[in-house]
Parts: structure tokens; C-alpha cells; sequence
């Protein structure tokens, strides 16, 4: 049995043939929207890897992003416990929703966040970069983190999902967005900077410095796979692969 049909089993389809289907950011998880799924758009999208729903307004199979260009690739789909709705996570290219904006869930109702949540990813002042923007970002990370849920990478994940963020709304007058807007040879250059730093903080039997060096250049490696659009998952799962082949000691 395929892994369509086993799926297609699992879920519980409502008088219409339909399920909820729920698509998320994979990276910074954000929910983007609602959706609904029928047997043949499930079918598609788990041939293509890219999002097709059921368009109930429309009565039709709807591939998102087939005019927009904002389509949506699957890094993973899971069902709930009741098995009446499904969750995608995706990677996504442009707007999620048709109004231009990035999710359909932009119209805040009630918002008790405070402004430490998401600021500190860099500091706001000057665009030059300084020492200080990298560990103000893992610093203002970890804070925003519970803490009862503070393990090794959960500060790594954070601030992952807030860069991601800052790519996104390029917000004016911080320091992940004028990375981003000055591209890929800005960034590798600030990489090869901070990693020069961290050497010279080492040579020197400095720790102190290290720590602060080697925090600017995670937060440094962390925007280049943002700008490559390579997930930090994958790294790990190679370092996780690496770890698992045969050695030779």
C-alpha cells in the first residue's frame, strides 16, 4: 500500500470529501493558513511536493501559487490524533496570503507579546556590524525562550525562526536586514571576518573574547543558511549521518 493510500485511510474526510489541512512556515512557525484538502489534492501534493487544495468557493483543485509564483514545497505533513486535520510545514516563495500579505492570520485581534520577544536579533544602531550584534541576538533569543524549555539548541532554534523573521519583513534600521539586503558577499565577508576573530580570540588564550567571537559567528552562519536557503536541520542531520558511518579509531 502506498503512502497515499495509507494516509488517505488514516484521515477522517467530513461529508464532502474534505480535511482541514493547516500550512506552517517550517522555519520560523509561523501558521500562513487554512486550507482544505480532498483525496485528489492530498494525492498532488504529496506527487509534486508542492501545496494543492480544494477550493470550496471555487469547486476546484487549486495549486498554490500556480499564477503568484508564491508557491509552497512540503518539508513535512502530519495528521492530528483525531486524524480530521492535517499540518503542513513548507518552504515558501513569497506571500502566503492573496492579499500580499505574508500570512492570511495578519489581522490581530488581541496581542499580549512584548517587544522583547522578537528584538535584539541585531543591534538597530549602526549598519556596520558590530562585535556586539550577534551575542545581543543569542542573548535576546534565550531570554525570549520559557524557561522551563531551555535546552542545549533551543536558543539556536530561536534565533533560526527570528532571522527567518527578519528575512521575511525586512524590518528598517536592523542589522539582519541590511545583511540581507546587501547580499551574499556582505555576509560571506562578515563570516570570514568573525571567523578570523574567533582564531586571533584563541591564539590569544583569551576566553572571554572567544565566546563573544564565536557567538558573532554563529549568528553570522546562521544568515548565510537563511540566505542559501539551506535549513539548519540539514546540517545537523549530515553532522547526525557523519556520526552514525563507521570510524576508524
Amino acid at each position: 500500500m502506498s503512502t497515499e493510500q495509507q494516509l488517505e485511510q488514516k484521515m477522517k474526510w467530513d461529508s464532502q470529501g474534505l480535511v482541514a489541512a493547516i500550512v506552517q512556515d517550517a522555519t520560523t512557525l509561523e501558521v500562513l493558513t487554512l486550507a482544505y484538502m480532498n483525496r485528489e489534492s492530498l494525492g498532488k501534493t504529496l506527487e509534486t511536493g508542492e501545496t494543492w487544495f480544494w477550493s470550496r468557493s471555487r469547486q476546484e483543485l487549486w495549486h498554490k501559487g500556480a499564477t503568484s509564483g508564491n508557491t509552497q514545497q512540503v518539508v513535512q505533513l502530519k495528521y492530528d490524533c483525531d486524524g480530521d486535520a492535517l499540518l503542513v510545514l513548507v518552504n515558501r516563495k513569497g506571500p502566503a496570503c492573496h492579499t500580499g500579505e505574508e500570512s492570511c492570520f495578519h489581522q490581530v485581534a488581541v496581542d499580549r507579546t512584548t517587544e522583547e520577544t522578537t528584538a535584539g536579533v541585531e543591534a538597530a544602531g549602526s549598519g556596520s556590524g558590530s562585535g556586539q550584534d550577534a551575542a545581543a541576538g543569542a542573548s535576546s533569543a534565550a531570554e525570549a525562550v520559557p524557561a522551563g524549555d531551555l535546552s542545549r539548541f533551543t536558543v539556536l532554534n530561536e534565533l533560526e525562526r527570528v532571522i527567518a523573521q527578519r528575512d521575511i519583513e525586512r524590518p528598517e534600521g536592523t542589522y539582519t536586514t541590511y545583511l540581507f539586503e546587501k547580499g551574499l558577499d556582505k555576509i560571506l565577508k562578515k563570516v570570514g571576518e568573525e571567523t578570523a576573530e574567533s582564531i586571533i580570540a584563541a591564539k590569544n588564550w583569551d576566553n572571554d573574547e572567544l565566546r563573544m567571537e564565536v557567538s558573532d559567528l554563529i549568528y553570522h552562519l546562521l544568515v548565510l543558511l537563511r540566505e542559501r536557503r539551506l535549513p539548519l536541520d540539514e546540517v545537523l542531520r549530515e553532522l547526525a549521518l557523519r556520526h552514525e558511518r563507521p570510524r576508524r579509531d
